[in-house]
């Protein structure tokens, strides 16, 4: 039963974030019509981020306390809710407040991570890991492609769609997902292992805001230098996307297996961190590729660091772990882009230099949480 549950899990987290970026191609003007000005729009996008910043430690500890089914039912019916005011919204503080709602109740992705660690044996962990991941980013390429086909009809509908697969969604996962159990696995070591989580956060943190840089500033770059249009940035992405998804989809479980997660998260990292000052260093076919295969490294290692996050400690306090492991993936997609906006005022090639700084540094955080805790476990 372990894989029709992992299938269930990545289709949940896959139904519940296409309903969240559904609504992303028609966002910007809905927002303008309300009244938002270039700042306004800028909270607006972040609120979301900073909700999920504050809450995915919570949403961690609680499933910690009350398992992981509950709080994930919880999370998409909070989805739902989010969505409906969404598309209600008659101010400008009504719908910052909604896209604040959703992105606490975002934060569950951590419980779902959570919840596949429990599930599955620790030599399938890093792959279920990927296969979720690889559900997350196929919802960043479909999701916004449905909602510009749906915005003819107005961001309402995108909205009250969304809303709808969000409430579905809920309902499948109640008649769905059971409670997991830990099959056999050991109850943890003891101590608290933290600086390896810290590490482990850093890691998270690191290789995100070097990717949110360069999607921050590769529509920029690519307007200047390429005189690329929203239809050629869109397709870049999306390569972007593809290329990700491909290495979860198998290459990261077989490269594990073989060489161990954090040998991977780091080569991953180092990866990136070759890539990132290619982008703005040649013509455009080199950029796209450098874009493709930096993200490729991301791939690598987004799921890894997961599965070492929940290995790192007892499993009762996985939830925290993993929730504490969103966080610090939020917060870098709070600081990150406006960091490699500042950047890229100063020189086009800047913020991909800052981010190639970054993404070496996750290899070496990455290859001290192994050490790290190594030391904790005697």
């Amino acid at each position: 039963m372990r894989r029709p549950v992992q299938l269930v899990i990545a289709l949940t987290v896959f139904v519940d974030l296409l309903g969240f970026t559904l609504i992303l191609p028609a966002l910007p003007f809905f927002a303008a019509d309300l009244g938002a000005t270039g700042l306004w729009y800028g909270l607006t996008v972040s609120a979301y981020s900073i909700a999920q910043f504050l809450a995915a430690p919570l949403l961690g500890r609680l499933s910690d306390r009350y398992g992981r089914r509950p709080v994930l039912l919880l999370a998409l019916a909070g989805s739902v809710l989010s969505l409906a005011l969404t598309g209600v919204a008659g101010s400008l503080g009504w719908l910052i407040a909604a896209r604040a709602l959703a992105g606490g109740f975002g934060g569950s992705i951590g419980v779902a991570q959570a919840y596949l660690a429990d599930a599955v044996p620790e030599e399938q962990r890093t792959g279920a890991m990927a296969r979720l991941g690889m559900a997350i980013g196929t919802a960043f390429v479909v999701g916004p492609a449905l909602g510009a086909a749906l915005s003819p009809w107005g961001f309402q509908a995108a909205a009250f769609a969304a809303a709808g697969l969000a409430a579905a969604n809920l309902v499948a996962a109640f008649f769905l997902l059971p409670e997991p159990e830990r099959h056999g696995q050991a109850r943890g070591r003891a101590g608290a292992p933290g600086t390896a989580v810290l590490l482990l956060c850093g890691t998270g943190f690191l290789t995100m805001a070097a990717f949110v840089g360069m999607e921050t500033t590769l529509a920029f770059l690519g307007r200047d230098r390429y005189g690329w249009g929203p239809a050629a940035i869109g397709l870049a992405m999306a390569a972007a996307g593809l290329s990700m998804a491909a290495v979860q989809a198998g290459p990261v479980t077989l490269l594990a297996r073989r060489w161990g997660d954090a040998k991977v998260a780091a080569a991953g990292a180092v990866v990136m961190a070759a890539c990132l000052p290619l982008v703005p260093a040649g013509p455009a076919w080199l950029c796209v590729l450098a874009v493709c295969v930096l993200s490729a490294g991301n791939g690598l290692v987004t799921p890894t660091v997961a599965s070492m996050l929940a290995a790192a400690g007892p499993p009762e306090r996985r939830g925290a772990r993993l929730g504490a492991g969103q966080s610090a993936s939020a917060f870098a997609r709070i600081a990150g882009p406006a960091g490699a906006g500042v950047l890229f005022d100063v020189g086009v090639s800047v913020p991909y230099l800052a981010g190639a700084g970054l993404a070496g540094l996750a290899a070496v955080t990455v290859m001290a949480s192994r050490s790290a805790d190594r030391v904790s476990t005697g």
